[in-house]
């Protein structure tokens, strides 16, 4: 532990537990404390931790070969390519494969640029993209700041946000509306001849689990057609069955000309992520070279553990129980823990992926610290952290928001083992509201 630099943290504040093994839904340290793990990691261990099938996957691929370069084709790197095209929306047809989100975002980029002969991308304020140089220069929310200046020709937008409206908006209506109303307005004033390009989370992530009201992407898709811009979404964190369908997008019938994906794909068992793009962007690249490639790209143990990952899905009606439990128990246990806690402002998702947005007041809508807080202002949701983990629930921390993002496989029972903790866990972050 001494000699490991660890990611987006203070070196010298971290004590981070000792992971002595895990299975399905949980996990345990080398002092015996076991955790429902209710932020799948980061978001990716979509099939739970040591999936039998995955494993086998992985030994199996090693006996026949271990590894090759992405120059050459290969079986199961082949066959996922195709499994994913399958489950893709439109014309979505060829696979560009990484080995990570960002990097997926990084190519999914360069695609769009040169494609469109434009340079400038769009990208929401409340999102992040990944840690990669252009991938943070996309991303919105304040862990870029510490990485800028970072030479990225990007204009961002707000997107629709009802319970935090930047327009005032009262009805899902009125604030999707509000919101292409806005983004129009910003294609306008930037010239849409200089934009390459637009990267949206379907649902996004780490900001707050914000699902887009029903009309809103289909907007933005006419937006992108009408005025020749590439339109990415960004799959890395909903894609593969985190709110019940394949691609989250595929959710609102609208079909983007890119999808970057990683994550859940495999679980993130092997190092593995992608660009699934539309034929008339891939054809540019048919007699001409694509500048670019990574030397583990499409790696076939990642690969072969894609493969056993879509059977997976398919063999166990993964993605009906996803819909099916995280509407019932999921959704609905946190509905009524709301009705419970004054500390909830509000919750808000699907499939196995929501947010619990805690307040100080619920009538003013005071978030329970303030934006991009730290040290001794982020202590009550520091707070909330600490009792929720000594519980034995290991929650996905964002802002002011417990985020919910259990492993797909996990049970309906242990579902509710998790809303039980979870009560508890809001007695503190209630004792910290304004009483005046």
């Amino acid at each position: 532990m001494d000699h490991v630099f660890y990611p987006w943290s203070a070196q010298a504040e971290l004590a981070p537990i000792t992971v002595k093994g895990g299975s399905g839904a949980w996990f345990w340290d080398d002092a015996g404390n076991r955790y429902l793990d209710f932020s799948s990691q980061f978001v990716n261990l979509n099939l739970g931790h040591q999936h039998p099938d995955l494993v086998a996957a992985i030994v199996d691929q090693a006996h026949t070969l271990a590894t090759i370069s992405p120059t050459v084709a290969n079986d199961k790197r082949s066959r996922l390519a195709q499994l994913i095209v399958e489950r893709s929306p439109g014309d979505l047809n060829r696979v560009f494969f990484t080995t990570g989100g960002a990097e997926a975002v990084e190519h999914a980029v360069r695609l769009a640029k040169q494609h469109t002969g434009r340079t400038k991308m769009l990208a929401a304020y409340r999102s992040y993209h990944g840690g990669t140089g252009v991938a943070i220069g996309l991303t919105g929310e304040p862990r870029r700041w510490d990485a800028e200046p970072t030479n990225v020709d990007v204009v961002r937008f707000f997107g629709p946000y009802l319970y935090r409206s930047p327009w005032g908006a009262s009805t899902l209506e009125a604030e999707c509306a509000a919101a292409l109303s806005h983004l129009e307005q910003v294609i306008e004033l930037e010239g849409p001849q200089n934009i390459a390009g637009l990267i949206l989370e379907s649902v996004t992530g780490t900001n707050g689990v914000l699902v887009p009201p029903p009309g809103y992407l289909a907007g933005v898709r006419e937006l992108c057609t009408r005025h020749g811009i590439v339109y990415i979404a960004d799959e890395v964190m909903v894609g593969f069955g985190r709110v019940g369908e394949w691609f989250g997008i595929n959710a609102f019938g609208v079909a983007p000309d890119l999808i970057t994906f990683a994550k859940g794909v495999n679980s993130g068992y092997v190092p593995l992520g992608g660009v699934v793009m539309s034929e008339r962007i891939a054809e540019r690249f048919d007699h001409r070279v694509y500048p670019g490639g990574l030397t583990y790209a499409g790696h076939p143990l990642a690969c072969a553990v894609g493969v056993a990952t879509i059977e997976v899905f398919e063999r166990d009606a993964i993605l009906d129980h996803v819909r099916t439990v995280g509407a019932e128990v999921l959704g609905a246990g946190l509905a009524r823990l709301a009705d419970k806690h004054s500390s909830v402002g509000e919750v808000r998702g699907g499939g196995f992926f929501w947010a619990v947005e805690l307040v100080r007041n619920p009538d003013t809508r005071e978030a329970l610290i303030p934006f991009a807080a730290t040290g001794t202002a982020a202590a009550p949701m520091a707070a909330v952290v600490r009792e929720s983990k000594r519980r034995g629930l290991w929650p996905f921390v964002a802002a002011n928001r417990l985020q919910m993002a259990p492993p797909l496989i996990t049970t309906a029972d242990e579902i509710r083992t998790g809303l039980d903790i979870l009560d508890g866990v809001l007695d503190v972050a209630d004792s910290y509201m304004d009483r005046s």
